[in-house]
């Protein structure tokens, strides 16, 4: 070895063994005294410095990939609109293109997949592509599949539908359903629920024939409306009950719509002001600001069970007011409203409701409503409180709720993951999910906290 090659690795090791930052890995310090040159100049035996070389080179390299690994595994774990992405693969699984609807869910339920992979696409443009095709097919199949259903809300105020005019004895008969046409029913929040979902493809896709399905939808909620109790609509054509969530998406449609009809801004303005009013009159906003499910028989709030979905649609429906005729009590009641469900429904971070693990059908899709509905809410009006919590639902979701083949996704997101995943607890999950994906960037920044 000549050298002046000997002074040129000289040069090299200087540099590794002295950089900005000193290594600090016992073994280096060793073979770096060992390979420079002692103070009168003279260098190891040739063959003993380049195992030594040979030896730090190799050491250097290891630990480089060793870092890069860690550092792709904590970017996979916290890669939202990565998991997004797979969740949605996932929940592809049960869509039924000849129905238009998801397998293994209900008709309502299916319209919030819709509305979810509209979110997802808003944020994620790999996905717009399927979002497309499912709007489309839906669209023109889902109308086709609609089916006769039955719903009846139990003694504990959860929702369970059934398709067909008969339910099972033990729970209250009520008067069968009208037979649907369209995307409407003889329920005024599942007409209100498709009627949101099409807003949201139109959003994604500027089709306007999405956007003319959801006021048509919308002009049927309109004859729900009830004057025993001063405002509002039924929850039902069969008229049996007031309840919250059929009243607000009334007034989130009615919003949403004011926001995105130029010609008729006015009138939906005038309904959802009117609604807005009202709603807050009637008392299902307890004084923890907290919305209970519905009304008594004598217009007042009747204490039913405090579900996350009823203090989710409140929320868009209050930002999309706030965007049709500016207020700051809006998002001030909107911002009240949120921060009471996460302190009363949440425990250490992850969103729960009093269901679980049992929440059938219908309830296992409550809580990415709530989600859903924050991220309108965060987006309009930031608070970093809302960027934690999206962060801890998405990671509680990803590593304590799914399943280990699959990347299906359950009802309880603190875990542990109980089969079977159905479109509905898949859905969910994924409204958490696309939450955290839609802020990312200010959560990979550590904005949040």
């Amino acid at each position: 070895m000549s050298i002046v090659v000997r002074f040129v690795l000289r040069d090299i090791v200087e540099g590794l063994c002295h950089p900005p930052r000193q290594i600090s890995f016992t073994p280096f310090s060793y073979i770096c005294s060992s390979l420079l040159p002692a103070q009168d100049g003279h260098f190891l035996e040739e063959n003993v410095f380049l195992v030594l070389f040979n030896m730090l080179f190799n050491n250097l390299k290891s630990i480089f990939l060793l870092s890069s690994v860690v550092q792709l595994s904590s970017a996979a774990a916290n890669d939202y609109q990565a998991n997004a992405e797979a969740a949605l693969t996932t929940l592809q699984q049960w869509y039924n293109t000849n129905t238009g609807l998801w397998n293994t869910t209900g008709w309502w339920n299916s319209a919030n997949c819709l509305t979810t992979i509209g979110d997802l696409a808003a944020v994620d443009g790999r996905v717009r592509s399927t979002a497309e095709k499912v709007f489309s097919n839906t669209l023109v199949q889902a109308q086709k599949t609609n089916l006769q259903q039955t719903k009846v809300i139990t003694p504990d105020f959860n929702m369970q539908t059934f398709e067909g005019p008969k339910i099972p004895a033990d729970l209250l008969q009520i008067a069968a359903a009208a037979n649907p046409r369209g995307f409407l029913n003889g329920y005024y929040d599942d007409e209100g629920w498709w009627a949101l979902g099409w807003i949201q493809a139109f959003d994604v896709t500027g089709n306007q024939d999405y956007l003319n399905t959801a006021v048509d939808i919308f002009k049927d909620m309109k004859n729900g409306s009830e004057p025993d109790c001063g405002g509002g609509i039924w929850w039902d054509k069969a008229q049996t009950y007031v309840n919250a969530i059929a009243n607000e998406l009334y007034l989130s449609v009615a919003s949403h719509l004011a926001n995105r009809v130029p010609d008729q801004k006015q009138s939906f303005l005038d309904t959802a002001t009117k609604q807005w009013d009202w709603f807050q009159k009637t008392g299902m906003i307890n004084s923890q600001n907290l919305i209970n499910d519905g009304l008594s028989d004598k217009c007042q709030n009747n204490g039913g069970t405090v579900w996350s979905y009823n203090q989710g649609v409140i929320l868009g429906g209050l930002v999309e007011l706030n965007k049709a005729a500016p207020n700051p009590s809006y998002l001030s009641k909107a911002n009240s409203i949120a921060k009471a469900a996460i302190k009363a429904l949440s425990t250490d971070g992850v969103l729960h409701d009093p269901c679980e693990p049992n929440c059938g059908a219908d309830g296992n899709q409550f809580k990415g409503i709530f989600m859903r509905n924050l991220q309108i809410l965060q987006a309009a009006s930031p608070d970093n409180a809302y960027l934690d919590f999206f962060a801890s639902n998405a990671a509680s979701i990803w590593n304590k709720d799914r399943s280990k083949t699959g990347n299906e996704l359950g009802v309880d997101w603190d875990g542990p993951f109980i089969a079977p995943a159905t479109a509905s607890t898949q859905s969910s999950a994924l409204d958490a999910l696309v939450a955290a994906a839609a802020f990312q960037r200010q959560l990979a920044n550590g904005i949040s906290s």
